[in-house]
């Protein structure tokens, strides 16, 4: 199983990134299912996924195939892990605690891939000072302190539109370097900070338009 350890970021597309979460999700299954080896057609068929866009997304990264054996499970999940960085533990610092915040902060996926919410912060008084499962809400003001004491590596803005830009302003100048938005406004960045938007609103637009064009 050879591994391309040349491959430029910059010229791999987003929707390859994508899909290898998927195919490692896959992988997983098969692992839990006590499958050994699969092919990238057994693969496909087994997900509903194209086999022919699996080797090509995988042809990026190198060549993790054996002729006559397809594919060991196990190692090239391991290897799409360390691919999406998900071989170590992301620290994570999410701003807002509100309803989505509170949510989010809850929902136990994120820490079962390796991203762990080790800081909160909300300059609500009323949620400024409770503690979250053992984590304080801190007023934004002691970002840039935790950010150094904690190494927090990546952000996730749950506030307010007219709040958003001032919470990522702090991110930034706090060092952090990617940056997860849910509020619906769009963000500026420097060029070196990876920023993500997730508007729920447009996610349900795109399912109501289709909902509508299938009603016609």
């Amino acid at each position: 199983m050879a591994v391309r350890a040349n491959y430029k970021i910059s010229k791999i597309p987003e929707m390859t990134v994508r899909r290898l979460s998927i195919y490692t999700r896959c992988l997983q299954q098969l692992e839990e299912d006590g499958i050994k080896t699969i092919s990238s057609q057994e693969l496909a068929e087994r997900f509903n996924l194209n086999s022919a866009q699996v080797r090509k997304d995988l042809a990026y990264f190198g060549e993790f195939g054996v002729r006559g054996i397809g594919y060991y499970v196990s190692g090239l999940k391991a290897e799409l892990l360390k691919i999406l960085g998900l071989d170590r533990e992301w620290q994570v610092v999410l701003v807002g605690f509100g309803n989505l915040g509170s949510a989010l902060f809850h929902y136990k996926g994120f820490e079962r891939q390796g991203f762990r919410i080790s800081a909160i912060f909300d300059d609500d008084p009323a949620k400024a000072g409770r503690v979250a499962d053992g984590i304080a809400i801190l007023p934004l003001r002691d970002l840039g302190r935790e950010a150094k004491a904690k190494t927090l590596q990546i952000g996730i803005v749950a506030v307010p539109a007219e709040a958003a830009q001032g919470v990522t302003d702090r991110l930034v100048a706090s060092g952090i370097k990617a940056i997860l938005n849910f509020a619906p406004v769009r963000l500026k960045v420097p060029k070196d900070v990876r920023l993500k938007n997730v508007d729920l609103t447009i996610e349900l637009e795109t399912l109501s338009f289709a909902l509508a064009q299938g009603a016609r």
